[in-house]
This record gives C-alpha cells, sequence and structure tokens, in this order.
C-alpha cells in the first residue's frame, strides 16, 4: 500500500510541475485580460495543489519527482513551434487544453495502476483531475 501511495504521489506532483510550467510558458503571450485571468488562477491552483503533494511526499520521507525531462522539452517545443506559427489566444488555450487532456488521462492510468494506494491520495489525485477539467471547461470559449 505504501508503495503504491508515494507512486501515486509522484506521479501527481510530476504532473503539476508540468501543469505550472506549461502555464508559465504560455502566460507572456496572451493578449486577452479574461484569459489571463483564467490561466493566473489555474497556475496558482496547480502551484498550491503541488505544495500539498509535497507536504504529503515529505509526511513520507519522499522527495518531488520531477517531470520526466524528455516531456517538458517536448512540451516547450510544441508550444514555441505552435506559437511561433500563431501568436493568438486561440492557439493558447488550444495549447493548454492538450495539456489538460494529457494530464487527466494519465493520472486516471496512474489511479488504476496504483490501486493500493491511501484513499486520501487518491482523493488528492482526483482533486488534480477535477482542477485539470474545471481549467479545460473554461477554456472552451477561448477555443
Amino acid at each position: 500500500m505504501e508503495n503504491d501511495t508515494i507512486a501515486l504521489l509522484k506521479e501527481c506532483n510530476s504532473g503539476i510541475k508540468m501543469g505550472v510550467t506549461s502555464l508559465s510558458d504560455v502566460l507572456d503571450h496572451v493578449k486577452e485580460s479574461n484569459l489571463r485571468k483564467v490561466l493566473v488562477e489555474a497556475k496558482q491552483e496547480h502551484e498550491k495543489l503541488g505544495d500539498e503533494t509535497h507536504e504529503i511526499l515529505l509526511k513520507y520521507h519522499e522527495d518531488d519527482k520531477e517531470p520526466h525531462p524528455v516531456a517538458k522539452m517536448m512540451a516547450s517545443m510544441k508550444t514555441g513551434t505552435k506559437l511561433a506559427l500563431e501568436e493568438s489566444d486561440q492557439t493558447i488555450a488550444g495549447l493548454i487544453t492538450d495539456g489538460c487532456d494529457m494530464g487527466i488521462k494519465s493520472l486516471h492510468q496512474y489511479l488504476n495502476k496504483y490501486e493500493n494506494a491511501e484513499k486520501d491520495v487518491k482523493d488528492m489525485t482526483k482533486k488534480v483531475i477535477a482542477s485539470e477539467e474545471n481549467l479545460r471547461k473554461n477554456l472552451q470559449a477561448y477555443l
């Protein structure tokens, strides 16, 4: 149970970090103030969730897990390329929506993989999924 709990926490924490990085990467390119507000609030929420997962990891005497360097590089390249081709709020909303979709999918896969994780960690993961779903919904008007 403890191994699944720690593994799920680490994956959750890593995904949150990826989300914060992605949101940071696009914020300077946003033109519309309401979209900026949505993204800034999402980034703040992700940072808070990251802090929560970090605190739980510390209780288990475990370190955070950084996102895989290749995944970070690929995401950064995709963002840079898409924004170079068309720097628009619609492009940004599409990029972040794609990231939300990948995060939701990955976290559901990890919930299934680490089914013996403790309930509070599963609940934390579901909280992150809900945050991603909410962000995705808030971005629909900008697609």
